[in-house]
């Protein structure tokens, strides 16, 4: 089957290896894969989506990006490292206050590449963020840009391709360490990474148990937004629709809010750094990794036997939340 065409900007593949410590306290063969170290400056899951969304942007002749996202979005510092690796100008529309938000990790990162930034109150960006970037899209064309917007966390359905060619790319490295993982665990902060997963392992008959958690909104919102994406993707590809009938998004973990954390989230966020040496962030791994280990815990994941947690990266978002911690 034939892909849209890709750009190469992520350092892939990324390492998969086990976690013998929190495999050995929870009785499961538990394995990590570091999309986090997808690069430094375009770390994480989004340049693996940008990678398709970018392409499409140059084919189209665009000469300006415009994404979204919150105050410290992965997705945003991604975008602006990636476009100006291809030379496009980059504008970001952030979700956050103008006075009083942390302005150190993605948001200095976005500054310091030069980004345009526009920052709009919660109450004006929850709900109205396409409709707001359009508007930003009308301020560059009466100034002779040819712009391309992005999407949240570029999940729709040219972005979900990253994720159909990761699932390849886990496949090969199964076949090459000798291993099958029944189940594969992700964080769900846009719904991209999830769709682009579960795509893959229908167009690949990788018999896979896709279980996402939910950062942010309901699990019943994101059901419908993967569908609606797998839509899309299934529009590029010319094929029959994709069954979402085995979406599975666990929820009752996004806690105090989207990029809200509680203390017992951040201490078992410092655990597992301490267990096994790898940094997770609070906003999506963090979550997801508290919401799999109480899972565990509860028997949700009985019937698997080797697990596959999808580091997705977020490192940056960590710094403006070191009070939180109280060390």
């Amino acid at each position: 089957m034939q892909y849209p065409e890709k750009l190469n900007l992520a350092f892939l593949p990324t390492p998969i290896y086990p976690l013998p410590k929190l495999s050995e306290k929870y009785g499961k063969e538990i394995y990590i894969k570091r999309d986090d170290l997808t690069g430094v400056e375009t770390s994480g899951n989004k340049i693996r989506k940008l990678e398709y969304s970018l392409a499409e942007a140059l084919r189209e002749g665009a000469d300006l990006v415009i994404t979204c996202g919150g105050i410290q979005s992965n997705h945003c510092r991604a975008t602006a490292y990636a476009a100006a690796r291809l030379s496009l100008k980059c504008c970001l529309l952030l979700r956050g206050n103008e006075a009083g938000e942390p302005r150190e990790g993605n948001y200095f990162l976005d500054k310091l590449v030069g980004a345009d930034i526009v920052i709009r109150d919660p109450a004006v960006f929850n709900g109205h963020a396409n409709e707001l970037m359009e508007a930003i899209a009308e301020t560059y064309r009466a100034q002779g840009y040819h712009p391309y917007i992005i999407p949240m966390g570029a999940s729709n359905g040219i972005g979900t391709f990253g994720y159909i060619h990761c699932m390849e790319e886990i496949l090969a490295q199964e076949q090459a360490m000798g291993l099958n993982f029944d189940t594969l665990v992700d964080a769900v902060g846009s719904g991209g990474t999830y769709a682009g997963l579960y795509a893959g392992a229908q167009l690949l008959s990788a018999g896979k148990r896709i279980v996402g958690f939910n950062v942010c909104d309901t699990a019943e919102q994101f059901r419908q937004e993967i569908t609606e994406i797998l839509r899309e993707t299934a529009g590029y590809l010319d094929c029959a629709p994709f069954d979402p009938a085995g979406i599975e998004i666990i929820d009752g973990y996004v806690g105090r809010g989207y990029a809200l954390n509680r203390p017992e989230e951040l201490a078992a966020l410092t655990e597992f750094a301490r267990m096994e040496g790898v940094v997770l962030d609070p906003v999506y791994t963090g979550k997801a990794y508290f919401g799999m280990i109480h899972e565990l815990e509860k028997g949700t994941f009985a019937d698997s036997r080797r697990i596959l947690f999808l580091h997705t990266g977020g490192l940056y978002g960590l710094f403006p939340k070191e009070d939180e911690f109280g060390f």
